[in-house]
């Protein structure tokens, strides 16, 4: 099998609070959660606040690169990710097509976080629903195709559903809800859209003299889960300017997947395209022509091609092979058997041949 095009990876998690807002962890104690599981980056998202960096708390932290974005957070709904910024979004009186080009022009980029959400129809007062109202504003980068809270909690029915969530969340969480996948690829046939796992990690609790001593959802065990693979195209070089832009231009670009490590390790997955002279890596966009569509999985397991939604190819195993039957916006899925029942493990971001 051809071996993908050379590419750096980082692994890591966003979506995530602190103590800066509805959080009970501390920046150094969240860090040190990501360190225990190995992330080599940590996007920040508090509510309505960029203070983790105006306190001097972007940066590396030790083998962990922690970068600060803003969860703009207007009552009830839409609610988006943004990065790159350099002050908070005032989204007062603001439509979601007015949140995105807010935080264009100052110079950021986003993501409507859980953007189908629905709420939980057995537990409708406790899990109300968070959509975003506007998936066809331009500007938007992206979407927040899996939320490992928000969408895992709307799918509880029952009180025992809540504790083996809250207690054991990898024997719970099976696969993103299909209507997700749906509006991404949908989005995908008319522009770029990135996908991004988010993990919304708070840590319940409640913190007395310093410290959390009853926690549920502890950033430790969260972190274990839903990631977002990264490929840069060499080591970030522990310097703060140069890493963000690395790491911002890997993630507005697409050159991404999402992957449930708890599942099984997904470090090493690639899905790329190539041609005589050409490579197009995850994210990348080019016309439509004689492309071959591969992929390579760190461990065996059930994938499918996906084209424009629709499966073009199925099979198993660590290697896929195919022709690109002309234009579409492909990607791939690979499903494992873990825990006594199959459970998505990789999604790529697309390849798009227009």
């Amino acid at each position: 099998m051809a071996e993908p095009p050379p590419a750096h990876e980082l692994t890591g998690v966003i979506h995530c609070h602190s103590t800066y807002s509805d959080g009970t962890g501390t920046v150094p104690e969240i860090v040190a959660a990501a360190r225990a599981n190995d992330l080599d980056y940590l996007l920040l998202t508090d509510h309505d606040t960029l203070a983790a960096a105006d306190n001097g708390e972007e940066g590396w932290h030790g083998s962990v690169l922690l970068l600060v974005g803003e969860e703009v957070s207007p009552y009830r709904r839409n609610h988006y990710l943004a990065f790159g910024l350099r002050e908070p979004i005032d989204h007062r009186g603001l439509s979601p097509a007015e949140i995105v080009a807010r935080v264009n022009d100052a110079g950021g980029f986003g993501f409507p976080a859980h953007p189908l959400s629905r709420g939980s129809p057995r537990f409708k007062r406790n899990i109300q629903g968070m959509p975003w109202d506007d998936l066809d504003a331009d500007g938007i980068t992206g979407i927040e195709l899996w939320s490992f809270v928000t969408d895992t909690a709307e799918r509880v029915k029952s009180i025992p559903d809540v504790l083996r969530f809250v207690l054991a969340p990898g024997r719970f969480v099976d696969h993103p809800p299909p209507r997700n996948l749906e509006a991404w690829d949908r989005l995908g046939r008319r522009r770029r859209c990135v996908g991004l796992g988010g993990v919304d990690a708070h840590q319940i609790g409640i913190r007395v003299g310093g410290r959390v001593p009853l926690r549920l959802m502890a950033y430790k065990r969260s972190f274990r889960h839903l990631r977002t693979h990264m490929l840069v195209a060499e080591p970030l070089r522990h310097e703060l300017e140069a890493d963000r832009a690395a790491v911002f231009g890997a993630l507005r670009a697409g050159h991404a997947f999402l992957a449930m490590d708890s599942v099984a390790p997904a470090q090493g997955f690639r899905f790329w395209a190539e041609d005589a002279g050409r490579v197009l890596w995850m994210g990348d966009e080019a016309p439509a022509g004689e492309w071959t569509l591969r992929a390579r999985l760190p461990a065996p397991a059930r994938w499918r091609l996906v084209r424009d939604g629709a499966e073009v190819a199925a099979g198993t195993g660590t290697s896929v092979e195919h022709p690109a039957a002309g234009p579409g916006v492909y990607r791939v899925e690979a499903y494992r058997e873990a825990r006594g029942r199959e459970r998505t493990w990789v999604l790529s971001n697309p390849v798009y041949l227009r």
